[in-house]
């Protein structure tokens, strides 16, 4: 029985019939290639519909030559795109889910770099972001940007899609018509709210007329820019009103934040609190009588119920979460919510990997992102398995070797699983990072894994056990950097977390990984009482932590605990005093030469593989993998994507 009843009961938007109130809103995948929908497109989106989502938004696409913001963009107005479109459309019907396209213009919030072309926006505002000046649009483009919508609705249509969202949410010219910000016009589309929203409903009436009244019509809208004079909750509520005074749409999306400024704000991480968007779609609710769709970093079916039952939407937008697990709604149907892989609001592989021009990931889903890439089928089943090490790649490894068949024991040598994610997982902000050592020791609990902990594995136990394959995750050791020497005074940022180090009073934190691991320790001294300071050979304190929408929160905490950040330095020798170490630190890009004292030195640093057991098995006539940071100290997605696609080779 479902404990969810609210969240897996149906609803009607319009023409349309949802199985379920959960929506797998529209987000970049970059899976498009040459500006057209691909077979990776329909196999990542009817991998949420067999998972059981009852809504399904595709990703944007574009409605006109000028809006061409990024590499793998879908080119809604070219013709072409429709033989995609069909694609994606069948897979998803075949499993019962409705889905719609999204389309946009990004105005100027883009780049001309891949089109060749000028901006258009609502006026001559650089995005600060993009820092490209658009053109602002009269009234021939205005009406030609109308009917692009309209031609591209049409084209959705042909292609199968059950409705359309117009975006006039986070990244869209529609949005920069509305705010004030961006909006300096002194003509009938520039001033007061009614002539900022009337191009959107300009839009909303044409493509409301290109598709008819057989599919579903919806807008995504900005609750909340967070930005000065931008769109703030009264005037989304009042839009809210219009729109739906307009008679054409189905239902309402929500967003807060307006991507490239506040963009931290619409992809939250895992500093943010679940749920942290909801007094958006609980306004725009109690405005209009519309479904309205409520966002903010749902990450289980327990928390969406939640958010629906206390009255703040009708249905519940979850990417992230089927992101990381594709049956998150079908999981809560059955009444298997505590069974759903957890989100762990990281960011490190969906947001941060499309912000570097690749497919979108995620840390602990191997498949996400590849879904239409086979794996290799496994060589033959019932092998006997031993995998050595119990971090997130052993434990990867196990759980998927189980599932296929194979009899697999997990050695671990500390008393628990969970390696260096657990590690993580006690510095300050970091506590979710651990639902991936839960979640996997539970898929390997299920699966059949025998789990053996407090066993030091060697050779000779494994030739006395003469398991099959042998996959070794043995992880990473701290690494002294030279520069250390042996004073007792330099310790690593595991020492801190793992209880072998209390650093006091003074500490500097040398951040040679650009990531949390500097960071989220200094947080975590501070909290404890000491002066903390952070340095760096970079130009900036974690410089990595801006691509997973980290880096404001970081920098306002940071300021508010009092944290001194210095950058360019590079430490050269660290000298005991008796009383804490002085460290030489050279600033490079002057050649300056400074030495600071301190009680204490936490390094986040390289660390070196722990791979002394894969020697060892090198000539023992084992099949033998090794994974993760075992073969090279990476991220955990690496660990959890070699795991998976070591014990599905088997």
């Amino acid at each position: 029985m479902s404990t969810t009843p609210t969240l897996t009961s149906p609803l009607t938007i319009g023409p349309r019939r949802l199985g379920n109130r959960v929506v797998f809103t529209a987000h970049l995948t970059n899976a498009a290639v040459d500006g057209l929908p691909t077979e990776q497109h329909a196999a990542y989106y009817e991998a949420r519909a067999r998972g059981g989502a009852g809504l399904i938004i595709t990703e944007e696409h574009c409605v006109h030559p000028t809006d061409r913001p990024y590499e793998k963009v879908i080119q809604g107005h070219r013709p072409e795109v429709v033989t995609g479109y069909r694609r994606i459309t069948d897979a998803v019907h075949a499993h019962g889910a409705v889905v719609l396209a999204q389309l946009n213009h990004n105005g100027g919030q883009g780049s001309g770099m891949y089109s060749g072309l000028h901006l258009w926006a609502p006026s001559p505002v650089a995005d600060p972001l993009f820092r490209e000046v658009p053109r602002q649009i009269g009234a021939s483009e205005i009406g030609e940007l109308v009917q692009s919508y309209a031609t591209v609705a049409e084209r959705c249509r042909a292609g199968g899609f059950d409705g359309v969202e117009i975006q006039a949410s986070q990244s869209s010219i529609l949005r920069a018509f509305l705010s004030p910000q961006t909006n300096q016009r002194t003509d009938d589309h520039g001033g007061t709210l009614a002539n900022r929203a009337r191009l959107l409903l300009m839009v909303i009436a044409a493509v409301r007329a290109a598709v008819g009244p057989d599919l579903v019509v919806g807008v995504r809208l900005t609750g909340e820019e967070s930005i000065a004079s931008g769109i703030h909750l009264d005037e989304a509520v009042s839009v809210a009103r219009m729109i739906e005074a307009s008679g054409h749409v189905d239902y309402l999306n929500t967003s807060i934040g307006m991507a490239t400024e506040t963009l931290h704000l619409i992809e939250a991480s895992m500093a943010v609190p679940r749920g942290y968007a909801l007094f958006v779609p609980n306004a725009i609710r109690r405005a209009v009588s519309l479904p309205v769709v409520g966002v903010g970093r749902f990450t289980d079916p327990e928390q969406a119920e939640q958010a629906l039952a206390e009255g703040h939407c009708d249905l519940v937008g979850v990417v992230r979460g089927q992101i990381a697990d594709p049956d998150f709604a079908a999981k809560a149907v059955l009444g298997r919510a505590e069974d759903v892989r957890t989100c762990l609001g990281c960011n490190q592989e969906c947001i941060g990997r499309v912000g570097m021009n690749r497919w979108l990931g995620c840390v602990v889903n191997p498949d996400a992102g590849r879904e239409s890439v086979p794996l290799p089928s496994p060589r033959r089943r019932g092998r006997a398995v031993a995998v050595v090490g119990g971090g997130p790649a052993g434990m990867r490894a196990a759980a998927t070797a189980a599932a296929l068949g194979h009899r697999v024991t997990l050695f671990e040598r500390d008393g628990h699983l969970g390696g260096q994610v657990l590690t993580a997982a006690r510095a300050v902000g970091r506590g979710e990072f651990g639902e991936m050592a839960v979640d996997l020791e539970r898929e390997c609990r299920r699966a059949g894994v025998t789990i053996r902990t407090g066993v030091d594995v060697d050779a000779d136990l494994l030739r006395r056990l003469e398991p099959e394959v042998v996959i070794v995750a043995t992880g990473a050791r701290p690494r002294r950097p030279d520069w250390a020497a042996d004073s007792a005074a330099v310790v690593d940022v595991r020492d801190v977390l793992e209880d072998r180090a209390e650093p006091v009073g003074r500490v500097l934190v040398f951040d040679e990984l650009g990531f949390h691991q500097a960071t989220s320790v200094a947080e975590t001294l501070a909290a404890r009482g000491c002066a903390v300071t952070v340095a760096t050979p970079a130009l900036i304190v974690g410089q990595d932590l801006g691509l997973t929408l980290d880096m404001e929160g970081w920098q306002r905490r940071a300021h508010a605990a009092g944290i001194a950040q210095v950058t360019d330095v590079v430490p050269m020798a660290a000298v005991d005093t008796g009383t804490g170490v002085r460290l030489r630190l050279l600033h490079h890009p002057t050649g300056t030469v400074t030495e600071p004292e301190f009680d204490a030195v936490v390094c986040s640093v390289h660390q070196s593989p722990v791979d002394e057991l894969w020697k060892e098995l090198s000539n023992s006539g084992f099949e033998i993998h090794r994974i993760g940071d075992a073969l090279a100290p990476r991220r955990a997605h690496a660990a959890v994507v070699e795991g998976h696609r070591a014990a599905s080779a088997l």
